[in-house]
């Protein structure tokens, strides 16, 4: 079976009109039988896509034809199975949501892979900051690091005040591929925060650069995979909790009295819709048959009116 490619980028640039962009970006993808999740806004593109090593190259080399996305940086990797169902590429207020007016001018400069690595082996004094949210950074994170009780990054500016304490302070932030870091790095100059830095290209570089340096656990990604060989492991991570069969994709149970994360392959998510187990699967078919009648109890309210 031939391994999927799968590519992570963004970058920060101006779209002047979006929906335009988005028409003709999905009318291409769609062309070359690639899957993914693009966003695209006035500010920018943020997008993880999959597919064979030629479609993918034929995206790589379609974006960068474009003169404003010429040096974009891929972060690339391969997967067991696609991790993306289909293809969707939408417009969205903002590439990453922080729901909070950041002058981007004021990001923070780069510190490379190799700067942090050799601050670490120096036991040089700084201040590292997750800038994930908290059930990523339970899975890994880098040693030492401050991490943040916050379940969305709209979280990210009501939680600095947690380390304030740390303003005079060298700071270095650090997020799955740098996208977060270029917003969180900005509002923290914006706060006052005197020595503040961003670790280039997130954690998936680094660890690619330095396998089994500085990082501890695994890295947690949105793209219904779970990340082991971070940390140089190429063994599976695991196996589907339904079929058994060799799997490193996951998904929320779509049962609502569940909603837990589980490794599923996608042939087991198809035939279960999504959910973890046969109960599961037998609650969320009870839930659409009452969410269907309600349905059909409003159509019938409004026909009276």
């Amino acid at each position: 079976m031939s391994k999927i490619h799968i590519l992570l980028y963004y970058k920060f640039v101006d779209i002047e009109n979006p929906s335009e962009f988005v028409e003709k970006h999905m009318e291409f993808c769609k062309s070359i039988g690639l899957k993914g999740k693009i966003l695209v806004s006035k500010e920018g593109i943020n997008g993880s896509v999959s597919g064979t090593i030629n479609q993918t190259e034929k995206y790589k080399e379609y974006l960068r034809s474009d003169s404003r996305f010429s040096d974009i940086v891929f972060k690339e990797d391969i997967g067991l199975t696609h991790p993306f169902t289909k293809m969707a590429v939408r417009v969205k207020p903002e590439i990453i949501a922080m729901k909070k007016k950041v002058n981007l001018d004021n990001k923070a400069p780069y510190v490379e892979p190799s700067e942090l690595r050799e601050m670490y082996e120096k036991g040089e004094d700084f201040v590292i900051v997750d800038a994930r949210n908290d059930y990523e950074w339970k899975v890994g994170k880098f040693k030492n690091a401050i991490t943040l009780p916050i379940k969305t990054f709209r979280e990210f500016p009501d939680a600095v005040k947690r380390i304030e304490k740390f303003k005079n302070k060298k700071i270095i932030t650090y997020c799955t591929g740098g996208i977060r870091c270029e917003k969180a790095s900005a509002y923290l100059v914006e706060q006052g925060f005197e020595n503040v830095f961003q670790l280039k290209d997130g954690i998936l570089t680094y660890c690619k650069e330095f396998p089994e340096k500085d990082w501890e656990g695994k890295c947690f990604v949105f793209d219904k995979r779970v990340m082991s060989d971070v940390n140089g492991n190429k063994d599976e991570i695991t196996s589907c909790e339904v079929c058994n069969g060799s799997c490193d994709l996951y998904r929320n149970c779509r049962s609502i009295g569940c909603n837990r994360f589980v490794v599923m392959c996608v042939s087991c998510e198809d035939r279960m819709n999504g959910c973890c187990s046969d109960k599961c699967f037998s609650d969320f078919r009870e839930q659409c048959v009452v969410k269907s009648r309600m349905k059909q109890g409003r159509r019938a309210l409004n026909v009276k009116n």
